[in-house]
């Protein structure tokens, strides 16, 4: 390597060492850093939430959601208030489970058997509520979940695929912890 080319060499790790120990460029490297694994957690589930590649089982599942945008406590907080409103529902076999923010809602297609007795128990918290919908609509009945950590119970049968949708409503804010389990 000639002198003149390990010179430049030398200035441009200097640059480096400069760029990397001045807090801004630490600060903006730390900010990429967090927003490319945001990217690569998002491009790791599909549009409905379920895991890329995956089909729904009746095996026990939970989802959280992290939030690139407003990361911390405030998400974290809602959503282990609105798992701790449902602590004590637990009673049965479990077969699916989450926590979504309202925003996003919950529309999930549980594997049940036909014939068989189901239980699911919501609880939101936050600010304004959100609607239980079923398909079919003999599953179960249509329910508002406030969300101030009230406990909202529905019994479903199951006599063919059923399909069911919690979304919030207008300018509500929160989490919803959700499970189902067979009675």
């Amino acid at each position: 390597m000639g002198i003149g080319k390990r010179r430049d060499l030398d200035q441009r790790c200097q640059r480096a060492d400069v760029l990397m120990t001045s807090l801004p460029a630490r600060a903006c490297l730390t900010a990429l850093a967090v927003a490319s694994s945001a990217v690569l957690l998002a491009s790791c589930t599909s549009d409905d939430g379920e895991t890329a590649g995956t089909t729904p089982s009746s095996t026990p599942t939970t989802s959280a959601t992290a939030s690139a945008a407003t990361p911390g406590a405030p998400e974290k907080e809602l959503s282990e208030q609105a798992e701790a409103a449902l602590a004590g529902f637990h009673h049965g076999t479990l077969v699916e489970s989450g926590v979504e923010r309202v925003s996003e809602g919950i529309h999930t297609e549980p594997t049940l058997t036909k014939g068989e007795e189901y239980r699911i128990t919501i609880a939101c918290a936050g600010t304004g509520s959100a609607h239980l919908r079923f398909a079919p609509a003999s599953t179960g009945e249509k329910a508002t979940v406030p969300c101030d950590s009230t406990v909202v119970q529905q019994r479903i049968t199951a006599d063919k695929p059923v399909r069911i949708d919690i979304d919030g409503q207008a300018g509500a804010i929160g989490m919803i912890a959700w499970q189902i389990v067979e009675i």
